[in-house]
């Protein structure tokens, strides 16, 4: 299951949300998105867990607690929207 975690703060790197969500079972990926002219976290991320059961009790337990000082918010991924730009 892919999980959108919000109000990251600017500090928080793919290490340190992997360590949060690893609590709750395995981690597959966590990324922090970064602005690619700014090179700084834009505020979110995302991590994939493999087993559902896992991922729910991940977003039960995480949603709305602290993490380095950001009151985190955590729900399951929705897909990504085509925004329409030019592709071959």
């Amino acid at each position: 299951m892919r999980i959108y975690v919000g109000n990251l703060s600017y500090s928080t790197n793919d290490d340190e949300l992997r360590s949060a969500f690893e609590q709750f079972g395995e981690v597959v990926e966590a990324h922090v998105a970064i602005d690619r002219y700014t090179e700084r976290s834009r505020g979110f991320g995302f991590v994939e867990m493999p087993d559902g059961g896992q991922a729910q009790s991940a977003i039960e337990g995480l949603n709305g607690t602290d993490l380095a000082g950001r009151t985190l918010n955590v729900n399951e991924a929705r897909p990504r929207e085509d925004r329409g730009g030019f592709r071959n």
